[in-house]
C-alpha cells in the first residue's frame, strides 16, 4: 500500500473525531486503563502461559528420565541414557564413549524410548 494513501486515510480518519471542547471534563481514569488490561490479559493467555505449561512438561519428562531412554540434546547430540544423578546425566553416544551432560540440556525423549 502507498504511504501517501496511509497517511491520508489516517488524516481522514482524525479528522473525524469530535473536537475537543474548552472546559470538558477528561474520561473516566478507569476506562482509559481498560485497553491496557486487556493488553496485558492477551499478552498472558498468547505468551506467557503457553510458554510455562511447555516448560512445566519439560521439567516433569526430565524428571522422568531412566537409563535405557534415547534422548537428543539441545546441541543435538543424540544418545542412550546410561545413568541418571542428581542433576545430569550419562549419555552414552557410541561404544565406549559416553559423556555426562547437566539435564537441564536434554531437548526431547525420541520415539524410540516412549515405546518401551
Amino acid at each position: 500500500m502507498n504511504l501517501t494513501l496511509l497517511t491520508l486515510d489516517l488524516n481522514a480518519f482524525l479528522a473525524m473525531a469530535a473536537p475537543a471542547q474548552p472546559g470538558a471534563e477528561p474520561g473516566n481514569p478507569i476506562m482509559m486503563m481498560v485497553p491496557y488490561v486487556l493488553m496485558i490479559a492477551v499478552f498472558y493467555f498468547i505468551l506467557i502461559r503457553p510458554q510455562m505449561k511447555a516448560k512445566k512438561e519439560q521439567d516433569k519428562m526430565i524428571s522422568s528420565l531412566k537409563s535405557g531412554d534415547e534422548v537428543v540434546t539441545t546441541g543435538g547430540i543424540m544418545g542412550t541414557v546410561a545413568q541418571v544423578k542428581e542433576g545430569s546425566v550419562m549419555l552414552k553416544i557410541a561404544d565406549n564413549v559416553k559423556i555426562e551432560i547437566v539435564k537441564s540440556h536434554i531437548s526431547v525423549r525420541t520415539e524410540a524410548s516412549k515405546k518401551d
